[in-house]
């Protein structure tokens, strides 16, 4: 029986490595994904307890060779799918993958068996590899790194023999390098200086270059791993209300865990892990408690292992499994309020540190490196290096730092998938009837009926494209309030031509580079308005937006499960609703009405509504209402989950705006200090030493190095570009701890720079 096991798992591992060589196009992945769903319906456990497999379970041993025998026979349906499709490009393509496929595989054939022979060093690797997912077993994987590694120390050697060569021979080596003595009897090893030198240089290279090489390698599982624990502890709240919310309408843990499984799109990486356990039970014959075990043993996230671990301790007491689920939700829920809190008092530090950091401390060298360089005691390179590159950088590093620590989900979820998917684009003119022709150029097999459906097809095609171009006539902003990085493409080139014509029409005049950054000042400042304003306001429309459907959406969901609770269908509450809706959420309802109205199914209808919105918190109720009334209908508890969810993300949201509102006024008033601080500086403290220095020279007097050199407009233009990347930066920043979104502060950032670029322009 053993050697069944054995030779079926030695089919399976053989499969299993030669399909993802095969899976090259996204025909294959669809056919892959598609018969993975078949496997996952054939293998639903409430199929084990037919009397076949009660036989089975008797004897282990035939357990395990049945279930190896269904996963060879799936991954054969595989192959055989793959191999037998159409394949696009196949000569050149398959070719090209088999190379890639090989450069695997020769470090494994040569140092594979040296490998497994020391696993017990390699634990720990093993272990994450799982974890991160890396499709490898560790002796193929620490095959590679050593082999990559010392190719890598090889290309080493090379560099390094070939900058010797340069250092010792090109460029010469210096008189003395260290200051190290030497007596009569070991003078001798200055005779072979540039061979020690060579030496030293080439070592460091190969090992430098070899030993980052593998040290990437055996960091790389760890670090993704750690990435996907961040993400399995940001979705594990939000997976446990969704596995709550079905379980309390009465739904089996195991078709919870495969309808979490098959949400990827809303849970991330803890779908993953659910989907693990799953296989565990599916493609090895576990039951449910020994494939909840292995997989939270192994999990990266000490979290979810908790809930699995307790989950277990449920199932053998024989406890609620719903109400487990409740209190571990209501626990999350809390600890989420626990977390904002010391999220918030982290900002506010950050925020402190920023004004004091970037803020007053810059200010203070800037006026300090200003006088020193006045009384020609000082350099301005000091200065320069302050307002260029420490002010932007370090904001950039600040507004860095923020993003890393923010705890919520940035950016746009993926859409959701529907079952019904709608083609908007041009109709394509089926082969049938397509116009045919004889050798002489005369049409053949023309029917008035073939010629009618052309017509057809010919007037939908020229109906769509004049209903598209009227669409984006009547609305051409559409596509920039909903990708406001759009307008990147068009204001940018107009505002690289208003800085280049006018500089390329007036070159003749400018003669001195300080003619050309006095001329073009003005210009770049357009130019960045021109960037940066149409930018924000098409960011500030649809935050604006976004934040008006989030607010009214938890009071939508409480309003369907209350007309659910009087018996109503979802359709019908839907119906009512759309009625009765005014405002933008309300047209965004009456939008799902009519796709359910015209023939679509209530669930792709939600699914559609928040791909439409586009933000995490509706994609995840939509994905978790759907899942309920796919599974049995019953969603009126599943409503006032999803509407407590809502309306808890919604309070924490509206926390962070009210909290930091203190910080964003402090950014404010520490800009027009600095701004005020430089416009009396340039007003009185430099313009009198600019007056001094005229004096001095009308009279002849010559002071040495004090007022020497000076330029009060330098020095004012110098000035008038630390307001105006002061700014910028503070505006990014105030952004960045406000709402959570850099986007969010460019309109800080315009009222700053107009009032620093005003002031120094009308006033100094």
């Amino acid at each position: 029986m053993t050697e069944d096991i054995s030779r079926e798992k030695g089919r399976e591992d053989e499969i299993q490595e030669d399909i993802p060589d095969m899976i090259d196009d996204t025909e294959d992945q669809e056919i892959f994904q598609d018969s993975s769903s078949e496997y996952d319906q054939n293998s639903d456990p409430s199929s084990y307890s037919d009397p076949e497999f009660s036989d089975e379970a008797k004897n282990p041993d035939v357990t395990n060779v049945s279930s190896v025998k269904r996963k060879v026979s799936f991954l054969d349906n595989i192959k055989s799918k793959i191999s037998g499709g159409p394949k696009k490009d196949s000569g050149t393509f398959d070719k090209f993958f088999d190379h890639l496929t090989i450069f695997k595989k020769i470090p494994f054939a040569l140092l594979g068996d040296r490998i497994q022979a020391r696993k017990e060093k390699y634990e720990n690797l093993q272990v994450q590899l799982f974890q991160a997912r890396v499709p490898l077993s560790y002796e193929m994987y620490v095959s590679n790194a050593i082999f990559y590694s010392v190719l890598c120390c090889i290309f080493g050697v090379i560099l390094g023999l070939i900058l010797s060569y340069i250092v010792v021979s090109v460029v010469g080596l210096p008189a003395t390098l260290t200051n190290l003595e030497f007596s009569q009897s070991t003078s001798w090893i200055l005779q072979f200086k540039s061979l020690f030198v060579s030496f030293f240089i080439t070592v460091l290279f190969a090992a430098m270059i070899g030993g980052a090489t593998y040290g990437l390698f055996m960091l790389y599982p760890g670090f993704k791993a750690g990435e996907r624990k961040g993400d399995i502890d940001r979705h594990l709240p939000y997976a446990v209300t969704f596995m709550y919310a079905l379980s309390k309408g009465g739904m089996n843990i195991i078709e919870v865990f495969r309808l979490l499984a098959r949400s990827e799109d809303t849970y991330g990486e803890v779908s993953k892990e659910i989907d693990a356990i799953l296989r565990e039970m599916d493609y090895f014959g576990h039951d449910l408690r020994t494939a909840i075990s292995n997989i939270s043993d192994i999990t990266p996230s000490e979290r979810f292992q908790d809930l699995m671990q307790n989950l277990l301790t449920i199932i053998d007491s024989g406890g609620s499994i719903p109400r487990y689920f409740q209190d571990k939700s209501d626990q999350y829920l809390q600890k989420s309020i626990v977390d904002q809190k010391g999220f918030l008092e982290t900002l506010a530090l950050l925020a402190e540190s920023y004004v004091t950091a970037f803020v007053a401390g810059p200010l203070f060298i800037i006026i300090l490196g200003v006088m020193m360089a006045v009384m020609g005691s000082g350099s301005e390179t000091m200065v320069y290096a302050i307002i260029y590159a420490v002010l932007p950088i370090g904001s950039l590093m600040f507004v860095v730092m923020i993003s890393i620590i923010t705890p919520s989900e940035s950016g746009e979820p993926d859409e959701l998938p529907t079952s019904l998917i709608l083609d908007h684009g041009i109709p394509q003119m089926p082969e049938y009837l397509e116009p045919v022709y004889d050798e002489v150029g005369e049409l053949i097999d023309e029917t008035e009926e073939k010629v009618h459906e052309r017509g057809l097809y010919e007037d939908l095609a020229s109906s769509k494209k004049s209903l598209a171009i009227r669409n984006f006539l009547m609305n051409p902003l559409v596509p920039l309030v909903d990708k406001p990085l759009y307008t990147l493409a068009i204001t940018l080139p107009i505002a690289f031509l208003s800085i280049l014509i006018p500089f390329w029409l007036n070159k003749g005049n400018l003669y001195t580079t300080t003619d050309i950054v006095a001329f073009i000042d003005d210009y770049i400042v357009l130019g960045l308005f021109m960037v940066i304003v149409p930018l924000a306001i098409f960011h500030e429309v649809k935050s604006h937006r976004k934040k008006s459907l989030e607010k009214q959406f938890p009071d939508f969901l409480k309003k369907l499960a209350s007309t659910n609770e009087t018996g109503m269908t979802l359709r019908d509450s839907i119906k009512l609703m759309a009625n009765s809706g005014k405002g933008s959420f309300g047209r965004e309802v009456h939008r799902i009405w009519r796709d359910i109205f015209w023939g679509m199914n209530v669930n792709d209808s939600l699914i559609r509504f928040a791909n439409r919105l586009r933000t995490h918190v509706i994609a995840r109720s939509m994905t978790l209402i759907t899942k309920a009334n796919e599974s049995s209908g019953d969603v009126g508890e599943v409503l006032l989950v999803a509407a407590r969810d809502a309306a808890s993300e919604q309070a924490m949201k509206r926390e962070r705006s009210m909290n930091m509102m203190i910080y964003i006024v402090i950014i404010y008033i520490a800009f027009f200090v600095f701004v005020g601080v430089i416009y009396v500086i340039s007003t009185t403290f430099l313009a009198e030493m600019a007056n001094a220095g005229e004096k001095m020279a009308e009279a002849g007097t010559q002071a040495g190095g004090f007022l020497g050199n000076f330029d009060l407009d330098a020095y004012t233009r110098l000035f008038m570009h630390a307001s105006l990347l002061q700014g910028l930066s503070s505006g990014l920043m105030a952004g960045a701890m406000g709402e959570g979104n850099v986007l969010s502060g460019l309109k800080h950032s315009i009222v700053m720079i107009t009032i620093g670029y005003l002031i120094f322009t009308l006033f100094v």
